[in-house]
């Protein structure tokens, strides 16, 4: 493969700002006394709620390849930190719901929201042709990894 190649320069890109994003979480995480795990756990937790996905202790579980010990753990530590609360789901009422506190949306703004009205900046100096292009892309190359995690 050639290491020059206009692709190949796309995933080098890719993976540099792979590498920006993860140390900013590793600073957000250490800022505020998280674990890198504590940050992903939010993400996914947000995620969850913005897709309407129903997010339970063992979803969690299984998104971060935690065990049930592992995530009973995380959880713990999250709730005493007032970033995320169980609740019981109201349709089962057997099932324990997971959700995202305003104090970790709030303190996940004051970190984040700059670098998000840049790259909201950014993406707007692209045509909607532009965009459809990056997002399938990124949309693919998520795909991607995702599957070599479960190869």
């Amino acid at each position: 493969m050639n290491d020059r190649s206009p692709v190949m320069q796309l995933v080098h890109l890719l993976r540099a700002v792979t590498v920006e994003f993860d140390l900013l979480g590793s600073e957000f995480a250490e800022r505020h006394g998280l674990h890198p795990t504590d940050v992903r756990a939010l993400i996914h937790l947000l995620d969850a709620a913005r897709d309407d996905t129903p997010a339970t202790p063992g979803w969690l579980g299984r998104q971060l390849r935690l065990n049930s010990a592992g995530t009973t753990a995380l959880i713990d530590r999250l709730e005493r930190l007032e970033l995320v609360r169980r609740t019981k789901d109201t349709v089962d009422r057997r099932r324990v719901l997971l959700e995202v506190e305003e104090k970790a949306i709030e303190l996940g703004w004051s970190f984040f929201g700059p670098l998000i009205a840049e790259v909201v900046a950014v993406a707007e100096d692209f045509d909607t042709g532009e965009v459809e292009t990056v997002r399938r892309f990124l949309t693919a190359v998520l795909g991607a990894a995702q599957q070599a995690r479960t190869d």
